[in-house]
């Protein structure tokens, strides 16, 4: 029988969201806090303004993309993208995993768009991306976070493509290097690798994105949280500290100590260095370890944030796994998502620190053989 481990980890934190909190994290930093002033007085916008233009510093984002503070985390992101912009020619969705299959569904269902293409692939597997017509509008996910599938890069869209891409990239952003060229509209929630608060959704919007939304209006009537243009005109202040609905302060100033944090320790390519090196501790382990694989086998389209594993165990045993690491305190939130295939789903992303990753495999060997 495999001993118990002596030592646990700093921070067993590795749910796949909201994420870990950085290094370092106390509530007390977040005394600037504006609190019980308006968001739209001139402090307010002004960090609103600053969360915004650390955004773009950070990752890298063009000049002339615009950078936005929505409602809802990613889930009202990526919708108020899709029902602003689509519908004026034919889509193409891609789908590999629950969120994705989310957004093909309301395609389906709610925007009912009859010139529709679907494109999926089964859990731990990428569709055929080459068999996208990109005269029309692509909606895809970058990094499937119920699945540990991401796309390996951006080369599969052209340049000069004729329709526009609507990519959910929540659990890539801060993560992963993002073409921003191939990109129009793009998403993120700030409690995935950032480690900061729920509730609040970033949309990104290219040029062609901003020309779509002013040349064409949907047949759908869109709620006041969604709409992004008046008088036929983008609304521009959204992009630049004023928001639709009102946002916490509180979480704003979390998600700039984020900001801070990565930006301390050397901005975006010391985060991307810290998830592949998180990603290598598991992938050393699966080498290891006759009894634990990825969900994904090919390591060209495997996530460096959300890592999905398959245990050689029935599920009632993976969930017992789940419970003992947790009863431990050696890692808490690792069951698989409920749609996904029974298994096991550790976050890797920057702020987990590799030798809190390293000291929870010893665990989960413990684990695995009490309940075997």
């Amino acid at each position: 029988m495999t001993r118990k481990p002596e030592i646990k980890p700093v921070n067993p934190c590795f749910s796949s969201g909201p994420c870990a909190k950085h290094p370092g994290y106390k509530l007390e930093k977040l005394h600037d806090t504006p609190f019980g002033r308006s968001h739209r007085s001139k402090i307010g916008k002004a960090k609103l303004k600053k969360a915004i233009d650390k955004t773009k510093e950070i990752l890298g984002i063009p000049e002339d993309y615009l950078v936005g503070i929505v409602p809802a985390s990613d889930t009202g992101a990526f919708e108020m993208a899709m029902w602003n912009l689509l519908g004026e020619r034919p889509v193409e969705v891609v789908h590999f995993e629950s969120f994705g299959k989310t957004w093909a569904d309301d395609i389906r269902w709610q925007l009912r768009l009859e010139k529709a293409r679907y494109h999926a692939a089964d859990y731990g597997h990428l569709p055929n991306l080459s068999s996208i017509n990109f005269k029309h509008d692509l909606v895809f996910t970058w990094n499937g976070t119920t699945s540990g599938v991401r796309v390996p890069d951006g080369s599969f869209i052209p340049d000069n493509r004729k329709g526009i891409t609507l990519c959910d990239a929540t659990s890539a952003v801060f993560a992963m290097n993002l073409p921003w060229e191939k990109l129009d509209a793009t998403t993120y929630s700030w409690q995935k690798v950032p480690g900061g608060e729920a509730a609040h959704g970033m949309l990104i919007l290219s040029p062609r994105a901003v020309e779509r939304v002013e040349s064409y209006s949907p047949p759908w009537p869109l709620p006041k949280i969604f709409r992004l243009k008046n008088d036929g005109q983008l609304i521009k202040s959204l992009f630049e500290g004023s928001t639709i609905n009102t946002p916490s302060m509180l979480c704003v100033e979390d998600y700039l100590g984020a900001l801070k944090w990565a930006e301390e320790i050397g901005g975006l390519n010391e985060l991307i260095r810290r998830s592949n090196d998180n990603l290598a501790v598991i992938e050393k382990f699966v080498e290891n370890h006759e009894w634990a694989h990825f969900l994904t086998a090919n390591p060209s389209i495997r996530s460096n944030t959300s890592v999905c594993l398959k245990i050689d165990l029935g599920p009632g045993q993976v969930k017992e796994m789940v419970k003992l690491l947790e009863l431990e305190d050696a890692a808490y939130d690792i069951a698989s998502y409920r749609d996904a295939p029974p298994g096991l789903r550790f976050w890797c992303g920057a702020t987990v620190n590799r030798e809190d990753l390293e000291t929870a495999m010893l665990w989960l060997e413990w684990a695995y053989h009490q309940v075997n």
